[in-house]
């Protein structure tokens, strides 16, 4: 059986670090740092840190949310 698949489906989100604005894309990823370009922000080290303002993975929220709540 074939499973259709909307480009919507492709896309990953991106999060934003709460304390300097750097957004993380996974489309990118953080070369730099180690991270590959299409590694998912859920898929990044406990240990990565936001490689502007250093601030932990905890101090981001996905991009266009309304909430007040980060990303554990």
């Amino acid at each position: 059986m074939c499973t259709r698949f909307d480009q919507e489906d492709l896309v990953m989100d991106r999060y934003m670090c709460s304390v300097c604005g750097y957004l993380y894309d996974p489309e990118s990823g953080d070369p730099a740092n180690g991270i590959e370009p299409g590694t998912s922000f859920k898929d990044l080290p406990y240990s990565w840190r936001c490689p502007v303002c250093g601030a932990a993975r905890d101090m981001f929220s996905k991009e266009g949310s309304n909430s007040n709540q980060f990303f554990f």
